[in-house]
């Protein structure tokens, strides 16, 4: 006697909602990637779809689609033709000039999360996504004026941050002292 296949979908549907999270997380601890772990019990449950009827006459439909993952998963190693293998190196070297880009990055961003919004929002427009004075005024819904001066005090409070100072001055040789006193910053020795 064969079901409706409405009753088929319905039923299948309430097997897979109730247990994709026990699925997914064996999956993952056989794959150790959540995307495989995710393709893996789609697989199993595809194929578990495709035979439905013989899923729920077995005594326990459970074991019979947690039987049916491992059985993708194994064919899934069997499957690759390169293997992976852990090492305890990284094969790609990784330059200085690309860190110190990445903590400039970093100290230029918390310096414009320190501007007031409105200037942040004008040095930003104006010098990082390179957009002329005019076009920055008509998205911001201000004079052209305003934003020449909410750009000029921004590039200035830049220009005072500290951290933002010690970015620039090893660069030109000269080492920034971390607190000066009042005659080093006169210049007096």
């Amino acid at each position: 006697m064969t079901r409706a296949p409405e009753a088929h979908d319905a039923e299948f549907r309430t097997f897979a909602a109730g247990r994709w999270p026990r699925l997914l997380r064996t999956a993952y601890l056989l794959t150790g990637h959540h995307h495989d772990a995710e393709d893996l019990v789609q697989v199993a449950l595809a194929k578990a779809y495709a035979r439905w009827d013989r899923v729920t006459r077995a005594r326990d439909p459970d074991a019979y689609v947690w039987r049916i993952m491992l059985n993708a998963h194994h064919d899934r190693i069997r499957g690759r033709r390169v293997p992976e293998f852990l090492t305890t190196w990284f094969p790609e070297r990784i330059d200085r000039d690309q860190v110190d880009q990445v903590l400039a990055r970093d100290v230029l961003t918390a310096a414009l999360r320190r501007l007031p919004p409105r200037q942040r929002a004008a040095v930003v427009l104006r010098y990082v996504e390179d957009r002329t004075e005019t076009e920055v005024a008509a998205l911001l819904g201000i004079r052209v004026g305003t934003v020449r001066s909410r750009a000029a005090r921004g590039l200035e409070k830049l220009r005072a941050d500290p951290a933002v100072l010690n970015l620039q001055e090893p660069e030109r040789g000269r080492e920034v002292p971390i607190r000066a006193g009042k005659r080093e910053q006169a210049g007096v020795h």
